[in-house]
């Protein structure tokens, strides 16, 4: 049986990613699929893979993660984040090179919501004086 070493949640606008660390050679699955396969585009896996790399842990373990909701941004922003909280929990001397790059905070930007009687979150309807 393989065992999880590390689990972390990531989350990044309306994204959610569990990611479970393994003990291995550097695969990383993405809801079943190859990484390379999953994401459209080259930005979008290197910024998923970005906390292997400053912890130069890129071909230590294989990850596992599932992630659900989003967008193709979002959903890469969300690993990222579960990536570098799991690898915290793996060894806890990633935490400084982790929190001194951003990684270990939650981007919290999210779409504002829209308002009743409105176009929009912020647009208004165009005023007139008579």
């Amino acid at each position: 049986m393989i065992k999880n070493i590390g689990i972390g949640t990531g989350r990044r606008k309306t994204a959610t990613a569990r990611v479970f660390i393994r003990e291995g050679n550097g695969k990383i699955t993405v809801n079943g699929k190859d990484i390379a396969e999953y994401f459209a585009t080259p930005e979008q896996v290197q910024i998923v893979k970005q906390a292997l790399l400053v912890t130069a842990s890129e071909s230590k373990y294989d990850l596992l993660i599932n992630v659900q909701g989003g967008g193709l941004n979002g959903q890469a922003g969300a690993c990222r984040h579960g990536i570098a909280r799991a690898l915290t929990q793996v060894d806890q001397g990633n935490y400084a090179s982790l929190h001194a790059n951003g990684f270990l905070t939650r981007d919290s930007r999210m779409v504002e919501r829209k308002k009743y009687g409105q176009r929009g979150a912020r647009r208004r309807f165009q005023f007139s004086k008579r």
